[in-house]
């Protein structure tokens, strides 16, 4: 089985998901079991920090998918950081960068929270 770690925590009222390692088909539950926490209780707002994920497949491009509308839904949003190169580019290849906003780096995704005054 492939090596996958997620963390989850706060900074400043955003929910932050820390991913490491490689998400895929068989790792993919694990974050689901995180956005199914988040919604559970009504935490909408979302960062994930992307800085030691190695590897994503389309099992995990699709968790963040299957949960954006609802956290859009609920005045809330999923914004990626810290991705290494070879990361970005899969999600480039697949259109994400319409669809989702890409930071450099984690304060600068939570500052966009907090200046869209959606608090």
């Amino acid at each position: 089985m492939a090596d996958f770690n997620v963390n989850l925590r706060e900074k400043d009222s955003v929910s932050v998901i820390d991913v490491k390692g490689f998400l895929d088909a068989h790792t993919a539950p694990e974050l689901e079991n995180v956005f199914n926490k988040l919604i559970d209780t009504n935490q909408f707002k979302v960062v994930v920090n992307f800085n030691e994920l190695n590897y994503i497949s389309s099992a995990g491009l699709g968790v963040f998918m299957a949960y954006i509308e609802t956290m859009r839904e609920n005045n809330g949003d999923i914004k990626f950081s810290n991705m290494k190169e070879n990361v970005y580019n899969i999600f480039d290849l697949l259109g994400f960068p319409l669809l989702y906003e890409f930071f450099k780096n984690e304060d600068d995704a939570i500052n966009k929270f907090l200046e869209s005054g959606k608090f």
